[in-house]
């Protein structure tokens, strides 16, 4: 094959990889599009969370497809057995490499600002609570405890929805980890610390109709570690107050 003829083959394979490219790029969003990737999600923070990983996913399409679509490229022009002598050489090409360099270092200061920065600031928001609650960790089990009424339970953790709620966590033994699925919530109880987190649930519900409300231990801390978990409902304000006086279930 000539010069001119290897030149032209191989502007032909360019013009392909682009083309393909483009086309997994375009099917790769849409699939990100039409998929639900979500658990079930409760809570502001959730929402916040799940919005964030939309965009990471967005973004991230046309970069995993590239590789993709490169390595398919290079395995169907790499065909035909064994090669005995080196291949003609690879020139380098300015522009792409320029191009691709800029492309990527402002996707990664884009995902630096947001979701980063602008997320955190987002979760942080609303730093006052309208009801705190104590959460006590031991092997193996929690114990919730609501300041202001006094009342204590352990079997289940009832949450007033639409109010901004803080948790204070604590530990009597080893490391345990505060973590409910359904909120993208997850703060470690420390022995001889009180480490907190903030939620505010945006959704009835119960751990009977929705297997995410729950509280479960995400830090290994021993042979009854899969069965530390406790269910979550999240009621309206006027049942909260009922459960809270002692008079609901």
């Amino acid at each position: 094959m000539s010069g001119d003829e290897s030149k032209k083959a191989n502007t032909r394979w360019v013009v392909m990889t682009g083309l393909l490219w483009v086309v997994a790029t375009v099917l790769g969003e849409l699939a990100v599009a039409a998929i639900e990737w979500h658990p079930f999600g409760a809570s502001r923070e959730a929402r916040i969370t799940d919005d964030a990983f939309d965009l990471l996913m967005v973004l991230s399409v046309p970069v995993i497809s590239f590789v993709l679509v490169m390595g398919g490229v290079a395995l169907v022009r790499g065909r035909g057995g064994v090669i005995d002598e080196d291949g003609p050489p690879v020139r380098s090409h300015r522009l792409f490499i320029g191009g691709w360099v800029v492309l990527t270092s402002a996707l990664a200061v884009l995902v630096i600002i947001t979701p980063g920065f602008s997320g955190l600031d987002e979760l942080r928001a609303e730093p006052v609570p309208d009801l705190v609650i104590d959460v006590h960790a031991e092997r193996w089990n929690w114990v919730y405890t609501y300041p202001e009424s006094g009342r204590e339970t352990q079997g289940e953790l009832v949450l007033p929805v639409d109010q901004r709620i803080m948790f204070r966590i604590s530990s009597t033994d080893v490391i345990h980890s505060f973590w409910i699925p359904a909120f993208r919530i997850k703060q470690d109880a420390v022995p001889g610390q009180i480490t907190t987190t903030m939620v505010t649930p945006e959704a009835l519900g119960e751990f009977d109709n929705a297997d995410e409300l729950r509280v479960q231990c995400a830090e290994l801390c021993g042979v009854g570690h899969a069965r530390m978990w406790t269910g979550v409902r999240v009621v309206t304000e006027a049942e909260f107050e009922e459960w809270l006086a002692g008079a609901g279930g």
